[in-house]
């Protein structure tokens, strides 16, 4: 288990500009510098946010590595159920690539090659899952996740939940058919890493997901180095905001996809271990109604 505090940011924003910028500053990322970048975003499909991430976001997050000094940035991801390359075009994230000379890589057009076996030890998936080489071997990983829920199974779709697309295509009907879905999601987090995590709240679904659901204006980034903590404030926020009695119910610590996380030592082992970092008194007042949530 990670016995260490992690720290996570929360702003309350209308802006996603300040948001991308704000998390890289309460953060204090320093670790990226002269390294090869590989940003995940989610692309599920080319609907708007929260369906997807925004692009405002995304470019947001390039610039930002590149004023900290990345050596390089690719973005790499698959969508589904569309078909990736339309939703990359639909989302302009090819135009967005040659804007900012960021290499874009669609992980359905890779090879059996591109992809190695793994089989993390008291796993729930049947032989394992094929992970692509390119973040299995990357120096620095970056995700930017939306904040809503999933009505497949998944009861809510964070950080954690941002994996799942790291896995091809052709493993989603195990895991969309398997009693132990949320255990593997969690799974697929166990074999690699992400440096940093930004969560944009600006909108969000309180019902329904992935790709519509009950609109929320929730106003918030948040972000941090640790998926179980990030994961949980987000769940803190929903049920904030209402929703679904999947994500109500219970301790959050006992959300099977946090649970599992920390069985796996993903991360922290309680909402105790999470030291909050804020740039507002809004800010401020929304960590208070989330340290409630996180202590029932």
């Amino acid at each position: 288990m990670v016995n260490i505090m992690a720290k996570v940011a929360v702003i309350s924003t209308k802006d996603r500009i300040y948001g991308v910028n704000k998390s890289f500053e309460l953060l204090g990322i320093n670790s990226i510098k002269n390294k090869h970048v590989i940003l995940k975003p989610n692309f599920n499909t080319a609907d708007p946010p929260p369906a997807s991430s925004s692009m405002e976001t995304v470019k947001q997050i390039v610039i930002n590595l590149k004023k900290i000094g990345a050596k390089s940035i690719t973005i790499a991801e698959r969508s589904g159920p569309a078909d990736t390359q339309e939703t990359f075009k639909k989302k302009g994230l090819y135009s967005l690539g040659e804007e900012l000379d960021v290499k874009i890589v669609d992980l359905t057009a890779l090879s059996k090659d591109d992809f190695v076996q793994k089989n993390p030890e008291g796993n729930h998936w049947k032989n394992g899952f094929l992970f692509p080489k390119i973040y299995d071997t990357a120096e620095c990983i970056i995700e930017t996740c939306c904040l809503k829920t999933h009505m497949y199974g998944g009861h809510f779709t964070l950080s954690l939940k941002n994996a799942v697309a790291l896995v091809p295509k052709k493993f989603m009907g195990e895991l969309h058919s398997s009693k132990y879905q949320r255990e593997m999601i969690t799974e697929i987090n166990s074999v690699f890493a992400p440096d940093l995590i930004i969560m944009d709240g600006i909108l969000c679904f309180v019902d329904g997901g992935p790709m519509d659901g009950t609109l929320k204006e929730s106003n918030v980034f948040v972000a941090g180095i640790d998926r179980i903590a990030v994961d949980a404030v987000g769940v803190a926020i929903l049920r904030i905001l209402g929703t679904t009695p999947e994500v109500s119910n219970g301790p959050i610590f006992q959300q099977l996809q946090i649970k599992r996380a920390v069985e796996l030592g993903i991360g922290i082992s309680s909402a105790h271990d999470i030291e909050f970092l804020t740039d507002s008194g809004s800010s401020e007042k929304l960590v208070s109604q989330i340290k409630e949530k996180l202590s029932l």
